[in-house]
């Protein structure tokens, strides 16, 4: 929570004061920062720190914003970007969008859903700006927080980023895919990239009655831990239950066990809202889906989002029109009755019910690779 590095052409504090709550006002309003701790957060987190430039598109290219342009028009431009309710390109390479802070009131929305408690270790897949990760600082305290990503330049940013703001995680260079065993156990994992399916390392890096909420299939899955095996109605062969509430994923867990217990699987649903990220580098597969032809589909169904969330879920189980077919009959589902289980080895999405007739299995998420 240190002050803000002054420079020549550094923002003028009035100005940042009124940006940064007329941010909150704008989260506020979407009811993301009903709880109190959060709020503070938001309240406390200078958003401008973690972007000292950014990229916006433009036709055949993107135009650099930063906070010491020479030019003051600039200057107010970059300052309101970065205080805006919306994603900010943060790193592009070769024409290709590799990083991004997100956008500040789904933030808010994850880490409600997170459900951190004091005490809780949280390990958080994608480093980006640092923003996020100052964010579970302020409520947690820097020794509980790591960050992880796979590029380099993008940790080493995120470092200086934090550091300027007065926090201090754990961030390291890795695969994110790979978690981060010299860390674990954690109460919870946040992943701020899109997966094509939940990397099983992730699990045993996971104390039971843990949390893994994730970007998958441009959806978020919210996933409650165990030691045991799933029953496919939500029960782990610990005891523990969901409450089956749709858009909440598996509730409960057991808490304040001992320290050698690992998870071995996890179930839950769906949030009932779009997520949209950079996908996690280094694993098969997570590119690809956003490109998935649609093979003529009628407009109707090629333009609605949520028939798009269904053919990337259902990428390699189902063809474009087999898709269309069951999102006519199911009569739209919105993205709350979709879940993911994984549990002996095995992970696969599902509709309605994890052992009901609508399962497609997910590619594998125990293959990790080093980052390109």
């Amino acid at each position: 929570m240190g002050a803000h590095r002054e420079d020549v052409y550094g923002p003028d504090e009035a100005d940042v004061a009124d940006a940064r709550a007329g941010l909150i006002r704008e989260i506020a309003a979407t009811g993301a920062l009903d709880d109190p701790a959060w709020r503070a957060a938001f309240e406390a987190v200078p958003r401008h720190l973690f972007v000292p430039y950014y990229f916006v598109g433009r036709p055949g290219g993107y135009d650099r914003l930063w906070c010491g342009d020479p030019d003051p028009a600039r200057r107010r431009r970059w300052l309101r970007g970065a205080y805006a309710d919306g994603p900010l390109a943060t790193r592009v390479r070769d024409g290709e969008l590799i990083s991004s802070s997100s956008q500040p009131s789904l933030m808010a929305r994850m880490l409600v859903e997170l459900d951190v408690r004091d005490g809780d270790h949280v390990l958080e897949i994608g480093a980006g700006s640092g923003y996020n990760a100052a964010l579970l600082c302020h409520r947690l305290g820097d020794e509980r927080v790591t960050t992880v990503d796979v590029d380099p330049e993008i940790t080493e940013s995120a470092r200086s980023h934090l550091a300027s703001a007065g926090y201090r995680p754990a961030v390291i260079t890795g695969d994110g895919a790979r978690g981060c065993p010299e860390r674990a156990p954690f109460d919870r994992i946040i992943a701020t990239c899109t997966l094509p399916s939940v990397p099983t390392a992730w699990l045993a890096q996971c104390r039971p009655g843990a949390r893994i909420l994730a970007p998958l299939a441009t959806g978020l899955i919210n996933l409650l831990v165990g030691n045991g095996t799933t029953h496919g109605n939500g029960t782990h062969g610990n005891g523990t239950r969901g409450n089956g509430t749709h858009g909440n994923g598996a509730q409960g867990g057991v808490r304040g066990r001992g320290e050698g217990e690992r998870g071995t699987c996890a179930e839950g649903h769906f949030l009932n809202t779009a997520a949209y990220f950079v996908p996690l580098r280094g694993v098969p597969g997570s590119r690809a889906l956003a490109r998935r032809p649609l093979g003529g589909l009628p407009r109707r169904a090629s333009e609605n989002e949520l028939f798009r969330f269904l053919l990337t879920l259902t990428s390699g189980s189902l063809d474009p029109h087999e898709a269309l077919s069951l999102w006519e009959r199911e009569r739209r589902p919105e993205r709350d009755r979709f879940g993911v289980t994984i549990t002996g080895g095995r992970q696969w999405a599902w509709l309605d019910d994890p052992a009901g007739p609508y399962v497609w299995p997910l590619s594998p998420g125990g293959v990790s690779l080093d980052g390109s």
